[in-house]
């Protein structure tokens, strides 16, 4: 017996390349979608295009009274393709197509047909761009729809900053090879991009990276040294699927992260590996570490070259102590990025089909927290206690009688609605809606203990017909 596979016609795999095309000629047989989709690419190549049809799009048309291309209003001809470096076969007429491909292949041409790919000589990759980086997909047309899902994966996982650092090197490239042994030039380079100039290029701060790279070029004496920086995420309030890119790239770069107990264990385990962890977290009265240690401890780490990742729950500025964090950084000279996170308000809200604003219920929100300071819960009441709002409670489990008692003595009725979000968008989110006078006894009968978010206001009511993220259904 043989195994079928040993019968089956040997496919060759295309050899991707990379054409530099200015100054050349690139004949565009046709004028509808896709020859204007060759015709965008090719014009940002440098290329001389000819496009040669009778009925044209409106932006070649535009494009040959700008003078960005050649058209001439016509059928195509076989004669058409003498000089050409490349033909786009993109007519609606096959035997058309058949004939310039034919035509094309007796000069030595190569053409590119849009109605049959296996008669052509390249694909068409999709195309992921950022500047001079490119990144393309190819499935060498066997299956384009699968081809446009990985691109579009990959667009969106890709920074636009990818194309100023590439710029960046591009810019210092000569100086580069000038200066570094080709030996070294690799590590060089993993320095530049995995290191603080890329950060500042990420940061939007171009200018000051092109100051630095000059440095670190120009730094014969050994003097460099690498500096630390301190990352201040928000991992947003708990379903992985809500980090930023950005903050999930800065999880994957750091050397060492701080995190706090509430942070989700399904985001704690996207950061890099390779990265110490520290648990530095705090929950009602329990610190792990006081705040002043935590905030040493990051400029310590960073004054050692180490970049630090201080990963919090929801967002930094939210009840995050993040102004203490990042205040104590500045003071020290420690650079430091912020990366802002869904707070625990919004995602949790969403996820309950609780909208924080509503013409008919609600036209203004206001975020407390519901802990505790100096054993007082010090809130102003009588403005929390109006119709016409929402009032969201961060750490507001524990004093959860008390909030809604004094919310009633300060004129919300009895039955003025209030519901208690835990672990809200995880796969364990439990929502217990009730009214201010029952939602402490609903909530101390249920067993889910997690972190728990407290929304009061006439927009609890539409959680049952909007309720949409069901994990327990």
């Amino acid at each position: 017996m043989t195994d079928d596979s040993d019968n089956a016609p040997f496919e060759a795999a295309a050899y991707p390349i990379t054409l530099r095309l200015a100054g050349r000629s690139v004949l565009v047989a046709g004028g509808g979608r896709i020859a204007a989709r060759r015709v965008e690419r090719l014009l940002k190549t440098g290329a001389r295009v000819v496009v040669i049809a009778p009925d044209v799009l409106p932006v070649l048309v535009e494009a040959g009274e700008a003078g960005a291309l050649v058209w001439h209003c016509r059928d195509v001809r076989e004669a058409d393709v003498a000089g050409m470096q490349l033909v786009f076969a993109a007519t609606d007429n096959r035997s058309v197509n058949d004939q310039l491909a034919r035509a094309a292949r007796r000069q030595g041409i190569w053409v590119q047909r849009a109605d049959d790919a296996e008669d052509s000589d390249f694909f068409v990759p999709a195309l992921v761009e950022r500047g001079p980086l490119q990144i393309a997909i190819s499935s060498a047309a066997a299956a384009p729809s699968l081809t446009r899902r990985i691109r579009a994966h990959i667009e969106t996982l890709t920074p636009r900053a990818y194309g100023e650092l590439a710029s960046l090197a591009r810019r210092f490239r000569d100086d580069v090879r000038a200066r570094i042994p080709r030996q070294k030039r690799a590590a060089f380079w993993d320095e530049i991009f995995e290191g603080p100039i890329a950060e500042q290029v990420f940061a939007g701060r171009y200018d000051d990276a092109v100051h630095a790279l000059d440095q670190r070029l120009h730094d014969t004496d050994g003097a460099h040294a690498a500096r630390g920086e301190v990352y201040l995420v928000g991992s947003g309030p708990g379903d992985p699927d809500l980090l930023t890119f950005r903050a999930l790239r800065l999880m994957q770069r750091a050397d060492v992260v701080l995190y706090d107990s509430l942070l989700s264990p399904d985001i704690l385990a996207l950061v890099s590996p390779e990265a110490e962890r520290m648990h530095v977290g705090k929950r009602a009265e329990r610190h792990t570490l006081p705040q002043e240690r935590i905030n040493t401890l990051m400029v310590e780490l960073a004054q050692q070259g180490r970049r630090v990742l201080r990963l919090k729950g929801g967002d930094p500025f939210v009840f995050g102590r993040g102004g203490e964090e990042i205040t104590r950084l500045a003071e020290a000279g420690i650079d430091f990025q912020i990366v802002p996170g869904i707070t625990a308000a919004n995602g949790c809200a969403a996820y309950a089909g609780i909208p924080l604003t509503h013409r008919d219920h609600a036209q203004s929100v206001i975020f407390v927290t519901g802990h505790l300071q100096a054993g007082e819960l010090k809130l102003g009441w009588a403005e929390l206690a109006r119709p016409g709002q929402t009032v969201v409670f961060f750490m507001g489990r524990r004093n959860l009688t008390l909030i809604c008692d004094r919310l009633r003595e300060h004129g919300l009725t009895d039955d003025w609605p209030a519901a208690m979000i835990i672990d809200g968008t995880t796969a364990r989110q439990t929502i217990i809606a009730g009214t201010l006078a029952d939602l402490p006894e609903r909530v101390a009968a249920d067993s889910a203990k997690g972190p728990a978010l407290l929304i009061v206001g006439e927009v609890v009511r539409l959680h049952e017909t909007l309720g949409w993220f069901r994990p327990h259904s």
